[in-house]
């Protein structure tokens, strides 16, 4: 369905075409998520509490509120502390303020703790949590938005990077690791040190000047200072980019939250062996079925995590008498003395990604998820854990998706005749269109006639050869085959130096895949949101959030 919408701009107004296409036609998704986004109710065997429609949200909200057992008071100090530490606008404080009334829900969705804010697709979970808690408001529910920071989680490899657009529109990467970034840490306990500065510099130095540039610096100085935690720094710029949408910041490592969450670990670890079972059969189910599992679950799995004194994250293991030791070798636990320590000293353990929504909804009044592909093929698994620790099943809808693209790559697009779709063939594909039709069709045409004429030639002495000799048939069609192979190989190299040849043509297909299609993947999955506020300013997070159209299950491509 196209759309056209209005939007403030720095210059006056901006006009936004939207379109969207379903997730069928983009390379790479998996089956269960494209089935799940056309119809999840056919697979209520894995998600049990699915809903058809964002709008049957609110239909579950008093099943919510009932097995809602943490102390909203203790959570809510805790969240108002936290918030006001990331700078948190008054509509943020207010909404913790609701989320204190035993009738407010949270619309919940996370993201782990990226470089900079991460990929662009957080920005779009964060804001489709809010026009969700928005949409449940305006039909008379207290409703919240709320973002899981996962600062616990430890692969720092996967949120050391992220990508700009630099000024020549080429693809930047930027990359920070301070000190212990690798020594088995959660994100949320790395400090950033003195290379953070290094790293800002060379984000600016890529980036075109502009009158938003000082602002934004100012801002991004702000957070990613020396000194700052990993996980701080992120929970601080997010704020700040997301202004006055009053979205609440949840770091999961404060230790009044662990304390909250005791109930849950302590539940997980006593049925621990039951879990491991279920996911294990739920696995096998998936895979009958035709899906991929997206968790490993092997025998010694444990579903949480080992918090030692040095602050590392340690998996834990069951060996063959029962026991269970750290990664490491050096603890080794009984089932019993597990239970008795999360009791007492619940900060010593962390969720692992099965367990972690579990956790995550019972800290929260959470009415839903919003995740990503990759979450909703989680949840077909975690759901066999809400049901395990008798916990209501949480619906998880996919976030809202976006391709942005600019005027320069719309007009780059009309003049090629290029559609969206046809990216996800590559540039090598496009090749022979652009060249065909717009760089040197007098000899392109000559290569088509020419290879025509050959097949023409190669058919008479094909038919002239079976009378004579089929054996001298056989060996022509090897030859043949060498022959169309090296005219092909011919047509492919000069295809490529007229393409490299025209700078002009050149410089705009390549830019066209840098910022719409980067790496290869989906634009929000690599592109870093300050390449946009640089050029747009902060509006260009509104203008996404105006965007969003939860009705809509497919990837929505805005033009500017």
């Amino acid at each position: 369905m196209h759309q056209q919408i209005a939007c403030p701009a720095p210059n006056g107004e901006i006009v936004l075409s939207i379109d969207g296409i379903d997730f069928s036609q983009i390379p790479g998704q998996s089956r269960l998520f494209t089935q799940y986004q056309h119809d999840p109710l056919l697979l209520q065997k894995f998600y049990p509490n699915a809903v058809p429609s964002h709008d049957r949200i609110a239909d579950r909200i008093s099943e919510v509120l009932a097995n809602h057992k943490a102390d909203r008071q203790v959570l809510c100090d805790t969240l108002d502390e936290m918030n006001r530490k990331f700078g948190a606008s008054e509509k943020t404080l207010e909404h913790i303020q609701l989320l204190r009334d035993d009738d407010t829900v949270a619309v919940v969705s996370g993201q782990q703790a990226g470089l900079y804010t991460g990929p662009l697709y957080t920005i779009y979970k964060a804001l489709s949590a809010v026009r969700m808690a928005e949409c449940l408001r305006s039909r008379g529910f207290k409703a919240v938005p709320v973002f899981w920071v996962a600062t616990e989680d430890h692969d720092f490899e996967e949120v050391s990077k992220t990508h700009i657009l630099g000024r020549d529109g080429a693809d930047v990467l930027l990359s920070n690791q301070p000190k212990r970034c690798y020594d088995e840490l959660p994100v949320g306990y790395i400090k950033l040190d003195d290379s953070i500065a290094a790293t800002t510099s060379e984000l600016f130095s890529a980036l075109e000047k502009t009158e938003f540039t000082d602002e934004l610096r100012s801002m991004i100085e702000d957070a990613w200072s020396n000194g700052a935690y990993f996980g701080d720094a992120f929970a601080r710029l997010l704020t700040q980019i997301l202004g006055e949408h009053g979205v609440i910041i949840l770091c999961p490592l404060d230790s009044r939250l662990k304390s909250l969450a005791a109930p849950v670990y302590i539940k997980a670890i006593e049925r621990s062996h039951e879990i491991v079972d279920a996911l294990r059969v739920r696995s096998e189910e998936l895979v009958h079925d035709g899906y991929v599992a997206q968790v490993h679950v092997a025998e010694d799995y444990f579903p949480l995590f080992w918090q030692a004194r040095d602050g590392t994250r340690n998996a834990l293991k069951k060996d063959s008498e029962g026991a269970f030791w750290t990664k490491d070798g050096s603890r080794r636990f009984t089932l019993e003395e597990l239970a008795q320590i999360a009791e007492r000293e619940p900060g010593r353990f962390s969720p692992s990604v099965v367990l972690r929504s579990v956790v995550q909804d019972y800290l929260l009044p959470t009415a839903c998820y919003f995740g990503g592909g990759a979450e909703i093929a989680y949840f077909a698994q975690s759901s066999e854990v809400y049901r395990l620790l008798d916990r209501p099943v949480t619906p998880i809808l996919h976030r809202q998706s976006f391709t942005v693209i600019e005027s320069r790559q719309r007009r780059a697009m009309e003049r090629f005749g290029i559609e969206f779709t046809d990216l996800f063939a590559g540039i090598d594909e496009l090749l022979p269109r652009l060249v065909n039709e717009h760089l040197n069709r007098d000899t392109a045409r000559l290569i088509a006639d020419v290879e025509e004429k050959i097949n023409t030639e190669l058919n008479r002495l094909d038919q002239e050869f079976s009378k004579l000799d089929p054996t001298l048939a056989e060996n022509l069609a090897t030859r043949r085959r060498k022959i169309i192979y090296h005219i092909g190989a011919l047509r492919g190299k000069f295809q490529r130096s007229q393409f490299s040849r025209d700078e002009t043509v050149n410089r705009q297909i390549n830019g066209l895949f840098a910022s719409v299609l980067p790496q290869g993947h989906l634009q929000e999955r690599s592109l870093n949101v300050l390449y946009f506020l640089n050029k747009y300013g902060p509006g260009f997070v509104d203008w996404i959030y105006r965007s969003i159209d939860l009705g809509d299950k497919g990837h929505r491509i805005i033009r500017l």
